[in-house]
C-alpha cells in the first residue's frame, strides 16, 4: 500500500546539467531516464530515485577521498575504515557553519 503524500516531491535538480563519464548528471546524479521522466514517475518511484542519488553521492565522495589519500601517500593503500573516517570528516566540515568572508 502506497503512503499518501500531501506535497509533491520536488526535483533534485541543482541546475548543474552536465553529464559525467558514467552518464549521470554532475549536479543531481540522476541518469538520463530519471531526469527526462521525473514528472511521470509516481511518488514511490521518485523516493527510490532520491535514495539512489544519495547512494551515488556517498560512493562518489568515498572515491574522491580514496584518490586524495592515494595521491598524498601512494605507498599506503587506503583501508575501508580510513575511507569512512575521512568521509565523516568531510561531511563534518561541510556541515560546520562558515564564517562570513571579509
Amino acid at each position: 500500500m502506497e503512503q499518501l503524500e500531501f506535497f509533491d516531491i520536488p526535483s533534485p535538480c541543482r541546475g548543474i546539467c552536465e553529464v559525467n563519464h558514467r552518464g549521470l548528471c554532475r549536479g543531481c546524479l540522476r541518469s538520463r531516464e530519471e531526469r527526462f521522466h521525473w514528472q511521470t514517475f509516481s511518488d514511490s518511484q521518485k523516493r527510490e530515485i532520491l535514495r539512489l542519488c544519495t547512494q551515488r553521492r556517498h560512493k562518489l565522495i568515498l572515491e574522491v577521498i580514496a584518490a586524495r589519500q592515494q595521491a598524498a601517500d601512494p605507498e599506503q593503500p587506503a583501508t575501508e575504515k580510513d575511507l569512512f573516517d575521512a568521509a565523516d570528516e568531510d561531511v563534518d566540515q561541510e556541515a560546520a557553519p562558515r564564517a562570513p568572508r571579509a
